[in-house]
């Protein structure tokens, strides 16, 4: 088994295939594809409940503003504007202490 290699879709699917085309070997598919027994169950377990899109990896990806209800979008937006709150407040204070640092020097 290699650490941390990142598994691409195409490849988790080829190794649920020979998982299940050898009797769901998971050791045996484990070997062949370098991944941890784990792994492999888990990817075969998922396709028997989800299909191949339960494959897919959906860390770190954001839902689109259409599949969004009223209460996302708005703790989106609060999110935003929080964001945009801390950095206005940044710039103030570092005006400031520009400000402080430029009397000195007059």
């Amino acid at each position: 088994m290699t650490k941390g290699r990142k598994i691409t879709f195409e490849e988790r699917v080829e190794i649920v295939q020979y998982c299940i085309a050898h009797d769901h070997n998971y050791a045996k598919t484990a070997e062949k594809y370098q991944v941890s027994y784990q792994q492999a169950r888990s990817y075969t377990i998922k396709y028997e409940s989800g299909g191949v899109e339960a494959l897919r990896d959906n860390r770190g990806k954001r839902k689109n503003p259409d599949e969004m209800d009223e209460v996302e979008k708005l703790r989106a937006e609060v999110k935003i504007l929080r964001a945009e709150k801390e950095r206005a407040e940044m710039e103030v204070s570092f005006l400031k202490k520009l400000e402080e640092i430029e009397r000195r020097w007059d």
